[in-house]
């Protein structure tokens, strides 16, 4: 099993959906459902119910005639549920 960067999403929609039992993460294009999932059940020792991907496109920022500045590379963002609707702290990584 590949290790991947999982970075937890922090914003007002996601800090909302996590009352809810759904957490938000980000991780690269390479990675599949099923390595995430597995990554994240070794990250919290709790058991994942359901794993839903999001592709993020990669953004260009441009400024004056059409010069590029900067260009955000694609990700992926993943709505995880845990089983139970369990509740975890997204700090504390085991």
């Amino acid at each position: 099993m590949r290790s991947y960067d999982i970075v937890p999403v922090v914003t007002e929609k996601s800090t909302l959906a996590s009352q809810e039992g759904k957490y938000h993460f980000y991780v690269p294009t390479k990675a599949n459902k099923i390595e995430i999932k597995k990554q994240l059940e070794a990250m919290y020792g709790t058991k994942v119910d359901s794993v839903n991907v999001i592709p993020v496109k990669a953004k260009t920022r441009l400024v004056g005639r059409g010069r590029e500045i900067t260009r955000r590379k694609p990700k992926k963002k993943v709505i995880v549920t845990f089983v139970g609707n369990k509740h975890i702290d997204i700090n504390a990584i085991k």
